[in-house]
């Protein structure tokens, strides 16, 4: 068995169990990221999945297949989870076996209108528990690395958080989420505007949660809420703010639930609760539950 293939306690004694995978991921976000530089400026077939603004292209499929294809073949005991398998039918649960979680386009709305903020995301995690996470800026070739216990870089350079605990000097980034019903809009219009009257410095929202959550790691930022992502999109970028010193919590401001579709992360415990105890919630399908 291969070393990235070993379970259970034992599997560590012998060295570093996951590298392996590690080296995997990687590789795979960079080639994953050059055909979907390519593909930015090319002609789309898109189509659309719950809703007018959740959209999938050739493209999104076509770079889930590669990396699983790739990946199943270098670990074939591994489980996988990917936005665009789930969406055709597949399973989404997560279990004890080494599982990876995959956002083969993340933006992929940018990518459509050829708005260069879009990236691959990979995570990895065993028992439940998230080991590393890949994230990968197609356009601007940054690759973000995150790994347990091992710190979180971009380019190799160590991330570090903001520290701001002050809401007056605070930039807070969100994403919009892919129901666009009345009642939504109203909730979520109005989480911005509590927030604005809170007198927070800004809101920004550029179309991809994956990259925002990195500008969150790497200090250009100070917090970010959602309703509406997956688990695909939180599950690499959880592993890299952590690792840059921030928290990932439930927007209940309890434990984050990977399935919840909701987040708040931040890079300081106060920043994390002004956000928990002034924005609403949005009601949305626990991924899991698909």
């Amino acid at each position: 068995m291969k070393p990235c293939e070993e379970e259970g306690p034992g599997a560590a004694a012998g060295g570093d169990p996951w590298k392996e995978c590690m080296e995997a991921a990687v590789q795979l976000a960079r080639r994953a990221g050059q055909i979907i530089k390519k593909a930015l400026t090319e002609e789309k077939h898109v189509s659309t999945k719950t809703s007018a603004a959740d959209l999938v292209t050739e493209t999104d499929n076509f770079v889930e297949n590669v990396i699983i294809s790739a990946l199943k073949e270098k670990f074939p005991s591994h489980r996988f989870i990917g936005e665009e398998s789930t969406a055709a039918g597949s399973k989404c649960v997560l279990t004890d076996h080494p599982t990876w979680i995959i956002d083969p386009i993340d933006g992929t709305c940018n990518f459509v209108h050829r708005f260069p903020t879009v990236a691959v995301s990979i995570g990895f995690a065993v028992n439940q528990e998230l080991e590393f996470g890949v994230i990968y800026h197609c356009t601007e070739e940054r690759l973000y690395t995150g790994r347990r216990g091992q710190g979180a870089f971009c380019n190799e350079k160590r991330l570090q958080v903001s520290k701001e605990t002050d809401k007056s000097k605070a930039l807070i980034l969100t994403e919009i989420g892919p129901k666009r019903d009345p009642e939504t809009l109203k909730l979520f219009l109005g989480n911005m505007e509590r927030l604005l009257k809170a007198q927070v410095h800004g809101i920004r929202v550029i179309g991809s949660s994956t990259l925002a959550l990195c500008h969150l790691a790497s200090g250009a930022a100070d917090a970010y809420y959602q309703f509406g992502l997956h688990c695909w999109d939180l599950a690499a970028a959880t592993v890299i703010i952590r690792e840059a010193g921030g928290i990932v919590i439930d927007t209940s401001g309890g434990p984050l639930d990977l399935m919840s579709c909701r987040v708040i992360a931040a890079g300081t415990k106060e920043m994390a609760m002004f956000l928990a105890q002034e924005i609403q919630t949005i009601h949305y399908r626990r991924d899991d539950e698909n």
